[in-house]
């Protein structure tokens, strides 16, 4: 790492995770919400694909021949689906904890995946057609350095897409009161005054030299679950080009 790189790695958010890394995969434990999520961030992640790289939207791997980049990994949890859509995937985590997990997962289920410990600061040089951060730069030390990372990361006309909470009264409500209560999200996931609004991720990409193309809410109702929608009160995710 360049010395005058900034480091985005927040340790104290490090440790919180590693923390749960034993307990990643387990459906009904402390990930029991990302477990929830992962069928809607992959639907989103699918069709910003096939519309950033039209091909044949009925493909089983429409990230053939493409490298991607997963920040944030955690134990894999996105991380394997995108190995499964054809990509060759290279993940990186801030906790030692979680990529043993992950590596460990990963060669049970078949799967050639580059996990990496460390932050955005260790990928200099590197570039992927496709780099994705997930409920992940409101945990960082440094947003506009995180971003600028991922950024520097992203090949010519590439595809960058980020999910993060909202810095509203919903989510407060939504994601820390019920959610570290009664909601399966562990005590002191979240920091409501590291949120970022849409218009302040918005920012931050721009200013690393990005267009954005798209930002989408994801909600929750009874009714529904997870879905995406207009509404981005509670979280939403955003996708850039180069």
């Amino acid at each position: 790492m360049n010395a005058s790189t900034p480091d985005t790695i927040d340790p104290a958010e490090a440790a919180h995770f590693g923390a749960m890394a034993a307990d990643w995969w387990n459906p009904k434990g402390s990930s029991a919400m990302l477990h929830k999520l992962n069928p809607v961030r992959l639907r989103y992640i699918r069709d910003a694909v096939d519309a950033h790289w039209p091909g044949d939207p009925t493909s089983f791997k429409p990230l053939a021949g493409r490298r991607v980049l997963d920040v944030g990994c955690g134990a894999g949890l996105l991380t394997e689906p995108l190995a499964r859509l054809g990509a060759a995937v290279t993940a990186i985590d801030a906790a030692p904890e979680n990529i043993a997990v992950a590596r460990s997962h990963a060669e049970g289920q078949g799967l050639a995946i580059d996990y990496r410990v460390g932050g955005v600061e260790t990928l200099a040089g590197e570039s992927f057609d496709l780099v994705i951060s997930l409920e992940v730069v409101e945990h960082v030390a440094d947003p506009a350095a995180f971003i600028a990372g991922l950024a520097a990361a992203l090949a010519p006309s590439g595809l960058m897409i980020l999910s993060t909470p909202n810095r509203t009264p919903m989510s407060r409500l939504a994601l820390i009161t019920v959610g570290e209560s009664v909601g399966g999200i562990p005590k002191g996931t979240h920091d409501w005054h590291k949120f970022l609004t849409p218009d302040e991720l918005k920012a931050l990409v721009q200013g690393a030299g990005l267009t954005v193309s798209d930002i989408t809410g994801l909600s929750f109702t009874p009714l529904q679950g997870f879905h995406l929608t207009d509404n981005t009160a509670m979280d939403y995710l955003l996708a850039a080009q180069k």
